[in-house]
């Protein structure tokens, strides 16, 4: 085949004059848009309001935004220093998503003070939407042919496009993988957005899975979710080509980051079930929720026979 005939997808999804929606922004909205449902779904059996959830998605999507941009931009400082007016755009790329994930931390914990809720319940509503939001987000990078990895092996052209076929990868990746004038020169290059997607669905359905065992804390699932995606994305980043590293280190900053996430979230979840810290179990906060509704239930039958009582009382005089 002629690989020189392969051309990228287009990176936006509408083109009308001067509006343009790009995927990534479509990839990004419908995984949030997923998180709150499913946040919802789960917050009623725990007794999380969706007024409250509606919201903090509302208000903390942005400031998540905000942060995955300025996290980046603080390890590129040398090139923005000198460029101020090109922190803003966005529309060109540039969002780190463990600035996101710290942002999105900080701002849920004083909105879950302000509002009343139990921030470990949160988390633990996040945890799950977080992983299939990113798994989503990662599509809008495939479309970019962005957040890739270094050329796959094979001598010529042909024997790395089967390469990535006898992974069992769909043409239709295989061709955007085909990248001109890369890093590397023109070649076939490893899709790290597809191996992390995967990895953060295999994890959306462990933690689907732990939620309804009788084991975990509440607030575990938030920490299992800093184990699994950091074990993934340290791997993973080793094979990009386009990382943030830490000054002149040669230190790639989302390795580092994935590092101390993970230990914070192994040491934590394993010091906080020797010692038995706040040791409120998930499923309990079911049950309790079970009983609220039930009691509420049996409340509003009670109201429905006493108003139709009255009614008979009224009608007989």
């Amino acid at each position: 085949m002629n690989h020189y005939e392969l051309e990228p997808y287009s990176n936006f999804m509408i083109e009308l004059g001067p509006i343009k929606i790009a995927y990534y922004a479509v990839f990004i909205l419908t995984g949030a848009l997923i998180a709150l449902l499913l946040g919802i779904r789960e917050g009623k059996r725990i007794g999380v309001p969706k007024p409250f959830l509606e919201d903090l998605l509302l208000y903390g999507l942005p400031i998540s935004i905000i942060g995955a941009r300025l996290w980046y931009v603080a390890f590129e400082w040398g090139y923005f220093k000198n460029n101020l007016g090109q922190i803003i755009r966005i529309d060109q790329g540039g969002l780190a998503i463990h600035g996101a994930v710290v942002f999105a931390v900080i701002y849920g914990y004083f909105f879950c003070k302000k509002r009343g809720v139990n921030f470990l319940k949160a988390v633990d509503l996040a945890a799950p939407g977080f992983l299939v939001a990113q798994a989503l987000g990662r599509w809008g990078n495939f479309m970019n042919q962005e957040a890739h990895g270094g050329l796959v092996p094979g001598a010529t052209l042909d024997a790395q496009r089967e390469f990535l076929k006898d992974l069992f990868i769909p043409d239709f990746i295989v061709n955007q993988m085909f990248i001109k004038n890369a890093e590397q020169g023109t070649g076939y290059y490893h899709p790290t957005f597809l191996y992390e997607s995967l990895w953060n669905m295999i994890g959306f359905g462990l933690i689907l899975f732990l939620r309804r065992t009788k084991k975990l804390y509440v607030g575990d699932l938030g920490l299992i979710y800093l184990i699994w995606y950091s074990t993934g994305r340290y791997f993973i980043e080793g094979m990009r080509t386009d990382s943030l590293y830490i000054g002149n280190t040669g230190l790639r900053t989302a390795q580092i980051t994935s590092i101390v996430l993970f230990l914070i979230g192994a040491i934590t979840l394993t010091v906080r079930h020797i010692k038995k810290i706040y040791p409120k179990y998930y499923y309990e906060f079911i049950e309790e929720n079970n009983v609220v509704n039930d009691v509420a239930e049996v409340e509003n039958k009670g109201e429905e026979i006493n108003a139709d009582q009255q009614k008979n009382n009224n009608d007989t005089i």
